[in-house]
């Protein structure tokens, strides 16, 4: 989908929502690189191609109150399109049907860019099917830390941060944790922050150019080579 599909009915109405529907940006590159803050999920439906989303959590929460039990739903799902994209998004509300709709919608403004290669040692394909470096990631007692996997391995994580992983477009790592990860809502974020801190870290431009490290989407078929 491009700036020409977007909805007719969408009224942008921040600076950037009419940026995107004018053409004038057209990825979701031209969004980081703006600096302009993202608080229209339509922007999203727009600049991101095949974006998906997935529920990872539905948990009912009860508070009593003078005149009764009060009981919501807390969601948190994960919005990305397999290819360097990915969000997290948490919401609360009394029905189950437009709470996901709104932590879908906080997923896909909390949407960022990943970066990946072939950090593993074991590996030389020069592919950016894992991420390129270890990382980690940290949110109440859970630590997440993903390190390098060879081509073929697949996502050695639990059930959580695979959801994640996998919309994010990681299709091998080695994933480590410590603390409750029962807790799913903070293993899926530390999983999150993990992968944000991909982007976070500076890497020389010929450094990430000989390493063959992608930030983002992979642009048609072609793989990259391995360096000279």
């Amino acid at each position: 989908m491009d700036h020409r599909d977007a909805p007719t009915q969408w009224e942008p109405k921040t600076r950037l929502g009419r940026l995107v529907k004018a053409g004038q940006i057209t990825s979701m590159q031209q969004v980081v690189q703006s600096g302009l803050p993202l608080r229209e999920p339509e922007i999203v439906d727009v600049l991101v191609p095949g974006i998906e989303d997935d529920v990872i959590d539905v948990n009912m929460v009860q508070r009593m109150t003078d005149s009764g039990r009060r009981v919501k739903f807390r969601v948190v799902a994960v919005v990305g399109n397999r290819n360097g994209f990915v969000g997290l998004g948490q919401a609360k509300g009394k029905e189950v049907g437009p709470t996901i709709r709104k932590a879908i919608d906080t997923a896909k403004l909390n949407i960022i860019q990943v970066r990946r290669g072939c950090g593993s040692w074991e590996c030389g394909c020069y592919t950016p099917h894992t991420v390129p470096f270890s990382v980690v990631g940290k949110t109440g007692s859970v630590r997440v830390n993903l390190k390098p996997a060879p081509r073929g391995l697949g996502l050695a994580a639990g059930d959580v941060a695979k959801q994640v992983l996998a919309m994010a477009g990681i299709q091998d790592v080695w994933c480590f944790t410590e603390g409750q990860t029962r807790t799913t809502i903070n293993y899926s974020k530390a999983t999150y922050d993990a992968l944000a801190k991909t982007s976070i870290l500076k890497v020389p431009p010929h450094l990430g150019k000989r390493l063959k490290i992608l930030e983002g989407p992979v642009i048609g078929a072609e793989q990259p080579q391995p360096a000279e």
